[in-house]
C-alpha cells in the first residue's frame, strides 16, 4: 500500500460536520466559563472561600477522572461503534443536563448550600465535558496520519469553536440580569435552549465519521501500568502538556474576567470587549496554519504565545481605550494553542505508537486533562480570592455595584492582564525544548506510515 492510498484525505463537508461538535461544547462552555464565577460571586454573594473550596475539589475530581476515562477509551470498545464514538454519543445529553443544573441554583438557599449546589453541578458537567471532547480529541489523530489534513480539521473546529464561544458571551450578555434588574427569568430560558442545542450538535458528527478499525480490531490495548508508563515516559508529551497547563490558566482567567472588565473598568457592553478578542482570534486562526507550515508546529505555537503574552501584559499600565487593541492581538496570539495544540498531541501520539506498538491518543489527552485541569480551578480561586483581597464588592440585595474602588479596579487589570500574560509567556519557554522537530519529526511520520500500512494488511488477513 503506498503513502498516498495509506493517508485519508476529507472533504471540506467532513470538517465542516466534525467541527459542529466543537460548536456544541462551545456554546455551553462559553457561558459555562464566561459566567460561573460572576453568576456565584456577584449574583449569588457566594464568599471566595467557598467559591475557592468548590474549585479545589473539582480540581481534584478532575485529576482522577480524565486518565480514567483516557484509559478505558484506550482500551475497551464496541465492536459495531468503537471505542471513540459510543462514549461521545451517549454522554451528550448528561452535558446538556448538568450544565443547566449549574444555574438553577434555588435563591433561598443558605452559602453552604449554594457551595454544595455549585460544586455538584460543576463534577456532574465537567465529568460530562471530559468524557466528550478527551475521546473528541483523541479520534482526530486517527482520522488521518497527514499533519495538513490534522491542521485542516483543527482550523474548521477552532472557527466553529469560536464562534460557539462568541455565541457564549452573547447569551449571558443579553440575558443576564444588569444594574437594576434582578430577574433571572431569562438567563434561565436562555441556558435551557443552549443545552439543548449544543447537546444535538455533539451528537450530529458521530453519525458522519466511522472510527478506523485497524486501531480497534488489530491493536492490543496496553494495561494499565504500562499505559501510564509509556506516557510518562514520553518527553514530547510532558512537555506539551506542562505548556498547555499555561494556556488553559490563560484561557479560564481571561474568559472567567470579561464581564467584571466590562461592567466594572470600562462600563461598557461585553460584546464590544468580545469582539475584539474573537476577531483577533479569527485571523490568527486562519493564519497559524500558514504560520506553522514555515516554522514548523512548535515554533508557531511559541511565537503566537509571545505575541499574546505581550499585548496581555500591557492592559493594567495603558489607557482604557487601549485594551480593545491589546484584547485584538491577544486573541491573535491566543490562536496558537487553539489550532496548533492538538496537532502537537497528533505527533506526540505518532511518536508513542513506534514504541508501545499502540494507538493510545485518549490516554494522552486524559493524562494532558490530569495536568492541565487544576489551572481552571487555580484560576477561579485565584481571581475570586485577589478581587476579594482588593476590595471588591459583589451584588448587595440583588443590585450590582458598579462603583468599585480603585483598588478593586486596579485588581482586575492585572488578573485579566498580567496573570495570563505570564502564564503564555512561560509556555513559549517551555516548548523550546519539544524534541518533535526537522528530521526526526519525519523520521517519525514515516516509521508511523509503515506501521499503519502493516496493521492495515493484517486487519484484510483477519476479515478474509
Amino acid at each position: 500500500m503506498s503513502e498516498k492510498s495509506i493517508i485519508p484525505t476529507y472533504t471540506i463537508a467532513d470538517k465542516l460536520i466534525w467541527s459542529l461538535a466543537n460548536f456544541g461544547g462551545a456554546i455551553i462552555s462559553g457561558i459555562y466559563a464566561s459566567l460561573l464565577l460572576y453568576f456565584y460571586q456577584v449574583y449569588l454573594g457566594l464568599g471566595a472561600f467557598w467559591i475557592a473550596i468548590a474549585a479545589g475539589i473539582y480540581a481534584i475530581w478532575n485529576a482522577i477522572n480524565d486518565p480514567l476515562f483516557g484509559y478505558i477509551s484506550d482500551s475497551k470498545s464496541s465492536k459495531k461503534l468503537g471505542r471513540r464514538i459510543p462514549y461521545m454519543r451517549y454522554t451528550a445529553p448528561l452535558l446538556g443536563i448538568g450544565f443547566i443544573l449549574v444555574w438553577f441554583v434555588p435563591l433561598t438557599l443558605d452559602d453552604f448550600s449554594i457551595f454544595l449546589w455549585m460544586l455538584i453541578t460543576m463534577l456532574i458537567y465537567d465529568t460530562a465535558y471530559t468524557i466528550i471532547f478527551l475521546v473528541y480529541s483523541a479520534l482526530l489523530p486517527e482520522l488521518t496520519e497527514s499533519d495538513k489534513e490534522r491542521g485542516d480539521f483543527q482550523k474548521y473546529g477552532g472557527l466553529f469553536y469560536l464562534l460557539g464561544v462568541i455565541i457564549g458571551f452573547v447569551v449571558p450578555e443579553l440575558l443576564r440580569p444588569k444594574a437594576g434588574q434582578v430577574s433571572l427569568l431569562p438567563l434561565y430560558i436562555g441556558v435551557i435552549v443552549v443545552g439543548v442545542i449544543g447537546t444535538i450538535f455533539i451528537i450530529i458528527p458521530t453519525y458522519r465519521f466511522e472510527e478506523r478499525p485497524e486501531f480497534t480490531q488489530v491493536d492490543e490495548p496496553l494495561g494499565l501500568v504500562d499505559s501510564f508508563k509509556y506516557t510518562f515516559k514520553s518527553k514530547s508529551f510532558l512537555i506539551v502538556a506542562c505548556a498547555n497547563f499555561m494556556s488553559i490558566f490563560m484561557q479560564a482567567i481571561l474568559l472567567g474576567l470579561m464581564f467584571y472588565l466590562g461592567d466594572y473598568v470600562l462600563r461598557v457592553s461585553t460584546l464590544y470587549l468580545v469582539l475584539a478578542l474573537f476577531v483577533g482570534l479569527i485571523i490568527g486562526t486562519v493564519f497559524a496554519n500558514m504560520l506553522a507550515g514555515k516554522l514548523g508546529v512548535a515554533k508557531a505555537n511559541q511565537t503566537l504565545l509571545i505575541i499574546s503574552a505581550c499585548f496581555l501584559i500591557a492592559i493594567p499600565f495603558i489607557p482604557n481605550p487601549l485594551i480593545y487593541i491589546c484584547l485584538f492581538f491577544a486573541g491573535f496570539g491566543i490562536s496558537g494553542p487553539l489550532v496548533l495544540t492538538n496537532v502537537l498531541f497528533a505527533q506526540i501520539a505518532d511518536e508513542d505508537e513506534t514504541k508501545s506498538g499502540v494507538r493510545r491518543e485518549a490516554s494522552f489527552f486524559g493524562v494532558n486533562a490530569f495536568i492541565t485541569k487544576p489551572a481552571q480551578s487555580l484560576a477561579i480561586a485565584a481571581a475570586a480570592i485577589l478581587l476579594q483581597m482588593s476590595g471588591f464588592l459583589p451584588a448587595r440585595g440583588g443590585q450590582i455595584v458598579l462603583d468599585q474602588p480603585e483598588s478593586a479596579i486596579f485588581m482586575i487589570k492585572i488578573v485579566i492582564g498580567v496573570l495570563p500574560g505570564v502564564a503564555l509567556f512561560l509556555g513559549a519557554l517551555i516548548l523550546h525544548w519539544y524534541p518533535l522537530k526537522g528530521d526526526h519529526l519525519k523520521e517519525v511520520q514515516e516509521k508511523v506510515l509503515k506501521m499503519h500500512e502493516e496493521k492495515h494488511a493484517k486487519l484484510m488477513e483477519k476479515q478474509n
